[in-house]
């Protein structure tokens, strides 16, 4: 044997190595590989998992996506009312203000024309006692006043209504 074998020492070395085979094969690969397949399986349904979550992510997402878009255009439509609303309420007021500004005018133009009247009635007295008095003190005696106020007055009257005419 030139190369240094025994050939009883290689095979027992051989029946060894292959006893040591049979034991890691039987012994270690066979729940190691079972180990390696479940964990293989779950990494599997991990990713399987994921991708399921990830689909209901994305379709979460269009749904929200979704409710925002309906809510801005709901939020949109009742800023429109709102304004609408606003526009009409301000027109009300002005109108309403305008009415009352009318009323306080109005109100204004009689009180004026009554005072004016009043105001005439008492130039008036005035005129005719002053007539009256500038009458007395001419013819020196005593006139009837109320008869004499009476003729007074009816002669305004007559030029007042020559003048409006």
């Amino acid at each position: 044997m030139g190369l240094g074998l025994d050939l009883a020492t290689f095979l027992g070395q051989l029946v060894s190595f292959l006893i040591l085979l049979g034991v890691l094969v039987y012994a270690g690969y066979k729940p190691i590989r079972k180990m390696l397949d479940e964990r293989a399986n779950r990494i599997e349904e991990s990713m399987e998992q994921a991708e399921a979550t990830k689909q209901e992510y994305e379709r979460a997402k269009v749904a929200v996506q979704e409710q925002i878009s309906k809510a801005r255009q709901e939020g949109q439509a009742v800023i429109g009312q709102a304004t609408q609303i606003g526009d009409r309420l301000k027109e009300e007021a002005k109108e309403e203000a305008r009415k009352e500004a009318q009323t306080i005018v109005d109100r204004t133009r009689v009180e004026l024309e009554r005072e004016r009247d009043k105001a005439i009635d008492d130039l008036r007295r005035e005129f005719v006692d002053t007539a009256i008095l500038a009458a007395e003190k001419v013819i020196n005696e005593t006139l009837d006043k109320e008869k004499h106020r009476k003729l007074i007055e009816q002669a305004l009257e007559e030029s007042t209504t020559f003048r409006e005419d």
